[in-house]
């Protein structure tokens, strides 16, 4: 059920879920789902609600609450243009009546008040790349230039709003670093839910070709694995789709070819044909390698966030140092020599599955509770944990 009721009225219950906005699929509506079968009864609020078709089936039948974001025309639209109108409006979210509050965050979502004695766990994929490091990937010079007041602005929003997080839990070690620098907190490490079952039913056939893709945006480095091959003449096949699509189609040679957006079952498919994925990006985890190597296929990939921690050099795929598209091609020159087993890679992507993580969510969510009730002074009962459970 679709409800975009009044963020201003308190609500009852045990457990709220928080999302920044629920729109497309990608990493962060993976670990939503999570939240949503350990939680059934519990409401999503979120900024905005649009759904493709895929985010309307998993949580359709759900109680969605909305801010007031919802009725200013276009920004269920385009709701990035709409940024700096999150933070109050998760703001005016109160959600004091919950004793457990779990956000969802990669923006602003972990902005919502919660009451004194609520707990409020924030699952952060990153702290916002576009404030912080990766200004420079999102906008021009002259626009950063323009915009210095509103990122300072956003900055200072987004420390206020994780001042208000009582933990952190944090999608890699990677991210639970960036979380230390920029927040000054600690935060425990539970990796996303990858659905390797999906994948990993795919046969393992002859490689043809080299992969590359997903959401085409400026950080994925997409554009060196094509320019890579435009210099080597491999095959490069780049599924997905993004604003980067336009550019990187005119810097495309003979040999690379775009895929577009591609279902779970066609992407396993042509996973299951390929030499490898190139992935020369910094991701804050990256779902997409885990995906790959359910298919018993190997990755390389640039030695540097996420893929540090999913990627076993030498075993599962292989890591190099050297940024850069120089970097690239020496690297495929060393993994050319090497032979992997598909059994292996499988083996090691499975650790990755959506039962793992549920399990160290909820684990991780029992010594929350614990903790918070020891600090308190709650004791087991008196308060409005008394009634709180798990599945």
């Amino acid at each position: 059920m679709e409800a975009s009721g009044n963020p201003a009225v308190r609500s009852t219950g045990q457990t709220a879920l928080v999302h920044d906005w629920l729109v497309t699929w990608g990493g962060a509506e993976s670990v939503l789902q999570s939240l949503a079968h350990l939680f059934p009864e519990a409401p999503i609020y979120v900024g905005v609600w649009n759904p493709v078709p895929r985010v309307r089936a998993t949580f359709g039948s759900r109680t969605i609450r909305t801010t007031w974001l919802q009725r200013i025309p276009g920004a269920r639209q385009r709701h990035r243009r709409f940024l700096p109108l999150f933070p109050p409006a998760f703001r005016s979210l109160d959600l004091s009546g919950f004793p457990l509050v779990v956000s969802d965050s990669h923006a602003f979502s972990k902005a919502v008040r919660v009451g004194a004695g609520s707990l409020h766990v924030c699952y952060c994929h990153t702290p916002p790349r576009y404030l912080w490091d990766l200004s420079h990937a999102y906008l021009s010079p002259l626009r950063r230039t323009l915009l210095v007041p509103l990122l300072a602005w956003l900055r200072r929003e987004d420390l206020r709003a994780a001042r208000g997080v009582t933990f952190f839990l944090a999608n890699s070690r990677f991210v639970a670093e960036r979380i230390r620098k920029t927040y000054g907190r600690s935060a425990r490490v539970v990796y996303p839910p990858v659905d390797v079952e999906c994948f990993a039913s795919a046969p393992v056939q002859e490689g043809e070709y080299f992969l590359a893709g997903g959401r085409l945006v400026p950080y994925k480095g997409v554009d060196l694995a094509i320019q890579a091959a435009n210099l080597a003449g491999f095959p490069l096949l780049v599924f997905g789709d993004g604003p980067e699509r336009r550019r990187l189609e005119k810097m495309a040679g003979a040999t690379v070819h775009f895929l577009g957006w591609l279902e779970p079952q066609a992407l396993a498919a042509v996973i299951s044909r390929a030499k490898a994925l190139l992935f020369p990006g910094v991701e804050d985890f990256g779902i997409l390698p885990v995906e790959v190597m359910a298919v018993g296929k190997p990755v390389v990939a640039y030695d540097e966030g996420g893929a540090r921690e999913t990627v076993v050099h030498g075993l599962t795929g292989w890591l190099y140092r050297q940024a850069g598209v120089q970097g690239l091609l020496e690297a495929l020159r060393g993994f050319q020599d090497r032979r992997f087993s598909p059994e292996v890679i499988r083996e090691h992507a499975w650790r990755f599955r959506r039962q793992r993580m549920e399990a160290e969510l909820l684990g991780a969510l029992r010594e929350f509770v614990a903790l918070f009730r020891e600090s308190a002074g709650l004791g087991r009962s008196g308060s409005s944990f008394e009634s709180l459970s798990f599945p």
